[in-house]
């Protein structure tokens, strides 16, 4: 029996918008992994490859298959190295690109197609026949079973793998940036005045700023990599002694809870201050994830400050 697929750029459409649809509204599950496994790996080949030969006899079937997935190969990373530098790499940037250059190849594709006479077009074509035991020999037969239950082999074992994801390191991020969010400007004198900071010192590598406020501003992050809704608490300390800090302009004990699901960023400016005059003074970060000191070890976040009293 054989038949033909003349509709497949409409089908790459569908499974493509269809994969931005269950993306968008639906955790990860396998049904990304089914549609999305064509959608990295053969759709933008093949789109690109029937735009460049639209004509039937430009290829056959398994050099089209061949270059599909060399091609899709070659323009995935592509498609990543220009979103690293005119946007970034994540979930959604990608999505979008990829299925954009797909749809404009498949509108390419089709226009050239339609340039050309029905019977030069290319189109799809399936051969389903069963084969013949009659005219085989023992060793024929042998390699023909031995070939059908590798590919279900592979297939189960495709399933398995899809059905099953290796959940990838489990961690979470947490950082201290300085003043506009830079990794630099991190406060690091304090000039009081009795009991109140007057003015605080941030310092970079090459100056440092004056400014005459209450307390030191750093700009705190967390970022949840646990795979699994987590929940953070984290308290600042200046010489072990716990102490207050500034968030949204309102004095708090401690910063949270935090909740946050995989994948979400957490980032917040926060004020310090301390409470007596010395140099060398350690500010830590203590970092707690659903009740539980995230550090074993004791470590955290740390800057050292110096604090002198107005003159």
């Amino acid at each position: 029996m054989k038949s033909k697929l003349e509709n497949d750029f409409l089908i790459i459409a569908a499974v493509t918008i269809l994969l931005a649809i269950i993306i968008v509204s639906l955790d990860s599950n396998v049904m990304r992994i089914i549609l999305g496994l064509p959608f990295l790996l053969f759709f933008p080949g093949y789109t690109l490859v029937a735009a460049l030969f639209p004509r039937k006899g430009d290829l056959d079937g398994i050099e089209r298959v061949a270059l599909s997935f060399g091609l899709s190969v070659a323009v995935v990373p592509l498609v990543g190295l220009i979103l690293n530098y005119a946007w970034e790499i994540k979930l959604y940037p990608i999505l979008i690109s990829l299925a954009i250059f797909i749809l404009a190849m498949s509108a390419v594709a089709w226009y050239r197609r339609r340039t050309f006479p029905q019977e030069e077009r290319f189109s799809v074509s399936f051969n389903f026949r069963f084969p013949s035991w009659g005219g085989q020999s023992n060793v024929d037969r042998v390699l023909s079973v031995v070939l059908v239950v590798a590919i279900l082999g592979a297939i189960g074992t495709l399933g398995y793998v899809i059905a099953t994801p290796k959940a990838g390191e489990k961690f979470t991020e947490f950082y201290i940036l300085g003043l506009e969010g830079k990794a630099d400007w991190y406060p690091s004198q304090f000039v009081m005045e009795g009991d109140k900071v007057i003015l605080v010192r941030y310092e970079s590598e090459e100056a440092f700023q004056d400014k005459e406020e209450e307390y030191g501003r750093v700009t705190l992050g967390i970022v949840n990599r646990e795979h699994q809704e987590a929940t953070y608490q984290v308290e600042v300390r200046i010489n072990g002694e716990e102490v207050k800090v500034w968030l949204d302009g309102e004095e708090v004990e401690a910063i949270g809870p935090i909740v946050l699901e995989h994948e979400v960023k957490w980032e917040q400016e926060i004020g310090l201050a301390p409470t007596e005059i010395g140099e060398g003074q350690k500010v830590e970060f203590v970092l707690y994830k659903d009740g539980e000191l995230y550090f074993e070890d004791g470590g955290s976040l740390h800057l050292w400050i110096d604090v002198k009293e107005a003159s």
